[in-house]
């Protein structure tokens, strides 16, 4: 009888650790599932704060448009620094979001950043040298949201 107790004890403590190891890798499993699951959201939340700022650049463009064609009898005017100040509250506010402009002032044309939309023969410059921004492009935190649309030197 002692020997069937130890043959049932025996069996027991298998159950036992199989039932243990299924129930940790359950466990494992489902953390693995809720850490996958955190970044399709948080890639999913990024993907839409994207084109929430995509929407925002579009108007900043138009902005910057309309900001060059001043006339210049209200340059100096109190109306024109309330409209700047509108701008650089704007401005502020995206890049606190993560958003920040595409260096292209001195820069040699990068496919990653930029778009050539034209290129020029220019003799005084490099080749691939950017010589005009017909459109900013921006990054949202450390991503490219959209190239910088350039002039390049041929």
């Amino acid at each position: 009888m002692e020997e069937q107790n130890e043959d049932k004890i025996k069996e027991l403590e298998a159950q036992r650790d199989e039932y243990l190891a299924g129930w940790q890798r359950a466990k494992a499993d489902f953390l693995n599932y809720k850490k996958e699951e955190a970044m399709r959201i948080s890639e999913l939340m990024n993907y839409f704060r994207a084109g929430q700022v995509s929407k925002i650049l579009r108007v900043i463009d138009n902005w910057d448009r309309a900001m060059k064609h001043t006339p210049e009898e209200i340059k100096d005017s109190i109306w024109l620094r309330g409209i700047e100040m509108i701008e650089n509250q704007l401005k502020d506010f995206l890049k606190a979001e993560g958003v920040k402009e595409i260096k292209t002032d001195g820069e040699k044309f990068n496919p990653e950043f930029h778009e050539a939309i034209e290129e020029e023969d220019n003799d005084s410059g490099e080749t691939g040298e950017i010589l005009e921004v017909l459109e900013k492009g921006y990054t949202l935190n450390n991503k490219l949201i959209r190239p910088a649309k350039v002039k390049i030197n041929k």
